[in-house]
């Protein structure tokens, strides 16, 4: 590479890195998939799949290949621009806000001396928290139009469910996590694990910060904002046949769900961040460092991932358990409950450090 400038060697170690992401992100979306299936099929004491490869692994990629190859159908009554943009928004939002997501320790690599790239890290946003509320918030934007482009009853009625359903629920979610910003006094993700990084768990946020009811407040916020039972009424099979996308049909109705699935991988990965303490051990600096930097920057995403993981399985868990809300009790848990008790977590957490300063 010695014949490329130094900021030639930087754009290509980045475009390299952005792609390495959206390739792992994908692989989670389909493994994650799978993942509930199995669990699912478990919890209900019944085989999830098993045909496809050993356990059923390639599974994904046969469900994959299904959706590909199927016939594109679409109505005629249809406002096709719209239509066929719905999807991509849904995708590219879902897969956009994973890039300011630093799923390691800081570990910066430099070539030929271009600028360092941070290998864990697409983007260091300083307003990264913002960033993430700002691009969820718009994946919004494809199932509204997608209920209203399909020219649909059920497809309207779910796209205006979820447009409430995202409104009522975006207030209290930002709202919980103010608290975790007055305690990093920072909008930077990386800032804000390494506040918690210091006694291990005793620090997290959770813990240490005495934010758990934000945490509670951002986990039902978070099922609401995604979709996922038991606030899935957006979907409601049983009402709305199969909601805002029930005239989508092959890749296109891949992209939402795939989308629905990213979602609840960005999820996972802000609440490891804002609360667990992103990829810092649960020990802290009370074990000391040992085997050397490749060593602890690898320890750094097998906590990362452990903790996502965690989320996850939480998400299918309660899929599996709880039976779906009534749509008033949705919006009166939204509005009564969560966005009063989202403002007194502010005060209270206003309050305790003020105290403590």
């Amino acid at each position: 590479m010695n014949h490329l400038t130094n900021f030639e060697v930087f754009l290509l170690l980045s475009v390299l890195k952005v792609a390495v992401v959206l390739v792992i992100t994908l692989m989670g979306v389909a493994y994650t998939v799978l993942l509930e299936r199995k669990v699912i099929g478990y919890m209900q004491n019944r085989w999830g799949p098993t045909r496809v490869g050993p356990f059923g692994l390639l599974q994904p990629l046969v469900d994959g290949a299904k959706l590909f190859l199927k016939e594109d159908l679409m109505p005629l009554a249809v406002e096709r621009p719209l239509y066929i943009l719905a999807p991509v928004i849904a995708l590219g939002c879902a897969l956009v806000s994973i890039g300011v997501v630093p799923f390691g320790a800081e570990t910066h690599v430099s070539i030929n001396g271009s600028p360092g790239v941070d290998l864990f890290e697409v983007a260091n946003v300083n307003i990264g928290l913002l960033v993430i509320l700002g691009i969820t918030s718009i994946g919004v934007y494809g199932i509204a139009l997608s209920g209203w482009s399909s020219n649909n009853k059920y497809s309207l009625l779910g796209s205006l469910r979820s447009t409430a359903q995202v409104v009522s629920y975006e207030l209290a979610l930002g709202l919980s996590l103010v608290g975790v910003v007055l305690r990093a006094q920072s909008l930077n993700l990386r800032k804000i694990v390494e506040v918690q990084s210091t006694h291990g768990l005793l620090s997290w946020n959770f813990f240490g910060g005495f934010q758990f009811v934000a945490f509670f407040i951002y986990l039902m916020a978070a099922y609401a904002e995604t979709n996922r039972s038991p606030f899935d009424l957006p979907e409601a099979e049983s009402e709305l046949v199969a909601g805002y996308h029930t005239e989508y049909s092959s890749m296109k109705f891949a992209m939402f769900f795939m989308a629905e699935y990213g979602n609840m991988i960005t999820v996972s990965c802000v609440a490891t961040l804002l609360f667990f303490g992103g990829a810092s051990s649960p020990f802290g600096h009370l074990i000391p460092a040992f085997g050397g930097a490749v060593v602890q920057a690898i320890l750094s995403v097998f906590w990362f991932v452990v903790k996502v993981f965690g989320f996850l399985f939480l998400y299918i868990w309660v899929r599996s358990t709880l039976p779906r809300f009534r749509y008033d009790q949705l919006m009166s848990f939204g509005w009564k409950f969560l966005l009063p008790l989202a403002v007194a977590n502010i005060i209270v957490s206003s309050l305790v450090l003020a105290l403590r300063g």
